[in-house]
């Protein structure tokens, strides 16, 4: 079955770094385009980071010059590196996997900004 799970979220101090992880199974990952989604306490999951399957990548406003996203297609896995975190970053953070009607999510990762 459809698997995507996220790790290396956690807590950091602003400033601070993190990479997460999404690794895939049960589809055939190089022909999906792969994002980064991120929902704060009573706000609506918004789109931070996208991947297409040809590697054009696109950007939250708010994120840009601060994240990047990449993909390794020979491990199944899309990874989300965050630098200059701000408090403004703190929310759970989703891995999704989108193909023509397909999508697919993983069950979150938490990541909190603070000092």
């Amino acid at each position: 079955q459809v698997q995507l799970v996220e790790s290396g979220g956690g807590l950091v101090q602003p400033g601070g770094s993190l990479r997460l992880s999404c690794a895939a199974s049960g589809f055939t990952f190089g022909s999906y385009a792969m994002g980064w989604f991120r929902q704060a306490p009573g706000k609506e999951r918004e789109l931070v980071a996208r991947i297409t399957s040809g590697g054009n990548t696109n950007y939250a406003d708010s994120v840009k010059s601060r994240f990047t996203i990449s993909r390794d297609n020979t491990k199944n896995t899309v990874y989300l590196q965050m630098n200059s975190l701000k408090p403004e970053d703190t929310a759970v953070y989703f891995c999704n996997a989108q193909y023509l009607y397909r999508i697919y999510w993983g069950q979150g990762t938490q990541v909190t900004v603070s000092s």
